[in-house]
């Protein structure tokens, strides 16, 4: 049993691991800005409703 190559081996196994759970804690955090983005926005959208809530409910149209 090679125990040199098994530990290199352990050892590149590990720091895969290491550098693929910070890239998934990355994304989680884009994930999360990204989210409370959408939530700002729709209550931008919500509080243009309570200031002016006919807005948008009507059109004329001629033919």
């Amino acid at each position: 049993m090679d125990i040199a190559g098994l530990s290199m081996s352990l050892s590149s196994n590990k720091v895969m691991s290491q550098v693929s759970t910070a890239v998934l804690s990355k994304a989680m955090d884009t994930n999360e800005a990204l989210g409370q983005g959408l939530v700002q926005m729709m209550d931008a959208a919500a509080m243009e409703l309570s200031v002016n809530p006919g807005v948008g409910a009507n059109f004329d149209m001629k033919v």
